[in-house]
């Protein structure tokens, strides 16, 4: 078999059908859009709306603390509206933000118009996983595996074509960049427009139509273990802030390294997610399966903190080698942890509240993109040792929520309701 025809196979092969294929391209082109702004939003804000560090600091640190809302006020109104009108509306409200930061250099303006595209950015990423899982059904974490994967090639295609553009340096590069990342939410509201809505178990009635028979949606704000699994995802986030602070910042601090040994380390991160996320996402595909690669992903945390403290040793070479041993680990920690949380957030929540329970769920990467620059500032500070602690809290982490991790009786996810309201 060709190539072409190989691919055009693999393609029709993915769950979901048509709408999880457009679903996908909704993905590339948002993530595209994403890879063109955020290499250079923070040059935008210093060079064309002339904010100094401070306000762009605030402007940061706030409109990130509004974001944090999105996800569980976006879960619950996806419970209570049909899917793809809400997710179109936010894609819409964050092109109009975008759009808007074009036109003004007024701090308080740009403040409010940041705050309200990052509540619309945190709110369609919690809605995309849940109309990922309502059409994947059983194959849901193979299908955001390849989301994922997909999700990844758009970042890197944005991040090159931004990398052009600073080479420019202009003014008029900065606002295409932000304008090219605005065109890609109405890129993605017109496709998401396009996807039919999918059966939400939270939308359903018996067959005697008496309203006294639909059920009462769970709360996540009262489920205890629920909370719980939702804490201890805050900490299994933190490879994320790894990436981002730690391993440049202990490079260049802690190392012999060369310095330029950063970029290619998180090029290595990126070509390990779009190589291994599809593959490695079988061996989680059950909730029985995922909460067994808990014990795997503990041993690679602890493993991944004991090379990053080995790389002080004196000596680029050594350095740089355990850097790259330290930086596959956390690579495939992360991966490995993508496949558990997609498949654990789903079936510890009740069918008729699967969207409040995924925008709680949603409230850990959002703290974590808080605190976790926090933690892994203090593992650099206390040196080698702050790195084996560092690993073995995270690994600790992985054998607590093994315990946390236990489906209640009742809790059928995903399951086909006999009767739907109809959306129209």
């Amino acid at each position: 078999m060709s190539w072409s025809r190989r691919r055009a196979a693999l393609w029709e092969r993915i769950p979901g059908g048509l709408d999880g294929r457009r679903m996908l391209s909704v993905a590339f082109v948002d993530r595209t859009g994403s890879g063109l702004w955020e290499a250079v939003s923070v040059l935008y804000f210093t060079y064309v709306a002339g904010l100094s560090l401070a306000q762009i600091g605030t402007l940061v640190a706030a409109s990130g603390a509004v974001g944090i809302a999105g996800a569980p006020i976006g879960g619950r109104i996806a419970d209570r509206l049909p899917l793809t009108r809400v997710l179109v509306g936010l894609q819409s409200l964050r092109a109009v933000a975008a759009f808007a930061l074009l036109t003004t250099d007024n701090f308080v303006l740009l403040l409010v118009i940041a705050s309200v595209g990052s509540f619309g950015d945190r709110s369609a990423n919690v809605l995309t996983k849940l109309y990922a899982a309502r059409i994947a059904g059983p194959d849901r974490v193979r299908y955001q595996a390849v989301s994922r994967t997909v999700a990844n090639a758009g970042w890197a295609v944005g991040g090159l074509a931004a990398a052009g553009a600073l080479a420019i340096g202009s003014v008029s590069a900065y606002e295409w960049l932000l304008a090219g990342n605005a065109l890609s939410f109405v890129g993605s509201a017109l496709i998401t427009a396009l996807c039919a809505e999918p059966q939400a178990p939270s939308r359903t009635v018996a067959k005697s139509g008496d309203p006294a028979a639909r059920p009462n949606p769970a709360n996540p704000w009262r489920d205890r273990g629920y909370l719980a699994f939702v804490a201890s995802e805050t900490i299994l986030f933190l490879d994320d802030a790894v990436f981002k602070v730690g391993l440049p910042l202990w490079t260049v601090h802690a190392t012999d390294a060369p310095h330029g040994l950063v970029p290619l380390l998180m090029v290595l991160n990126n070509v390990m997610v779009v190589g291994l996320q599809v593959p490695l996402a079988r061996f989680g595909a059950t909730t029985a399966a995922a909460r067994r690669l808990l014990f795997a992903l503990s041993v690679i945390f602890a493993l991944s903190g004991v090379a990053m403290a080995a790389s002080a040793a004196h000596g680029a070479a050594l350095a740089t080698a355990f850097l790259l041993i330290a930086t596959a680990a956390f690579t495939l920690a992360e991966i490995i942890h993508a496949t558990i949380s997609w498949e654990l957030s789903i079936a510890l929540a009740p069918d008729e509240a699967q969207g409040a329970y995924l925008g709680v769920h949603g409230l850990a990467q959002s703290v974590q993109r808080s605190v976790g620059p926090l933690a892994v500032t203090a593992a650099i500070a206390t040196g080698p040792a702050g790195w084996i602690t560092f690993g073995a809290v995270i690994a600790g982490t992985c054998l607590v929520q093994h315990r946390l991790a236990r489906p209640c009786p009742g809790r059928t996810p995903l399951s086909v309701p006999s009767v739907t309201v109809s959306e129209h």
